[in-house]
């Protein structure tokens, strides 16, 4: 077929972005969603579902509900109406969506194809998508763009405070040792996306003293803050927490811009509610 895209960028759900994310005209978009199960029924994250809808069939289900990736058929269809591909993807230590992005960027012969391991999930993938789109804009070569977004990819930093842990470690997402401390009663443990695992970096007592002591850990992480974007995702309910957290970051670091975004699907499943991730 012939290639309407001389660039496009596909992203998998855990992003949180929505189809719409870019409307360029010269540049292609796509997101390819993962699904959740929970008793015997499929949540896809698409944006046709209300991630309220979601939550409440997994406080009211007893059993074990699971996550899928999107397949590489999925992918492959996906990359077919470009010429050039910028894949980027939630952690592959977390999920198998990295692996089926890279099995069809192979099978796409005509296809030039670069998947980016986001080592994160939700703000990781939005700062690498802009990114992309911004070295497509400016004219970079495909060569180009691959050098400079792995050099962007190891420069960003993702953390959360969660007010439970419990989808993650029902998963196996999380180590026993950090599952343990996570869950001890009292702590509210600020953790960190490290090399795409879930790793504790401090202990707060309270939620809102996590939140302050996030906010101070960016300062130990980097110093170009005007220079970068800082995103801050939440669960549906949680606005009051995020807009908390986007005043104190604001107070405190001259970030070329704060933005606040709702979780979609998957990432409300495994962050549940109360529950704050901030990206930068």
């Amino acid at each position: 077929m012939a290639k309407k895209y001389k660039f496009k960028i596909v992203v998998d759900s855990s992003s949180n972005l929505t189809k719409d994310y870019i409307k360029d005209e010269e540049v292609g978009f796509a997101i390819a969603p993962l699904t959740i199960r929970v008793d015997g029924k499929d949540y896809v994250d698409d944006g046709t579902i209300d991630p309220k809808d979601l939550l409440q069939a997994v406080h009211s289900y007893e059993g074990k509900s699971t996550t899928s990736c999107p397949s590489p058929a999925v992918y492959e269809e996906a990359y077919e109406d470009a010429e050039n591909v910028i894949v980027v993807t939630i952690s592959s230590k977390m999920s198998g969506s990295f692996n089926a992005a890279y099995v069809a960027s192979i099978a796409s012969e005509d296809t030039r194809v670069h998947v980016v391991d986001s080592k994160g999930t939700a703000g990781s993938l939005v700062l690498i998508v802009d990114k992309a789109y911004e070295l497509i804009k400016a004219g970079k070569s495909m060569d180009e763009i691959e050098e400079e977004i792995e050099a962007y990819n190891n420069s960003r930093h993702l953390l959360f405070v969660l007010n439970s842990f419990e989808n993650l470690i029902k998963a196996g997402r999380m180590n026993k040792v950090v599952a343990f401390v996570a869950t001890t009663i009292g702590i509210k443990p600020i953790c960190e996306a490290y090399e795409g695992e879930i790793k504790t970096a401090k202990k707060a007592r309270t939620i809102k003293k996590a939140f302050i002591t996030l906010k101070d850990m960016i300062a130990e992480r980097v110093t170009d803050y005007s220079q970068r974007q800082c995103i801050i995702a939440y669960c549906e309910g949680d606005e009051e927490s995020a807009n908390f957290m986007k005043k104190l970051i604001e107070e405190a670091y001259n970030f070329k811009v704060v933005r606040t975004m709702p979780n979609t699907l998957l990432c409300s499943y495994y962050a549940l509610e109360g529950s704050l991730t901030v990206a930068f």
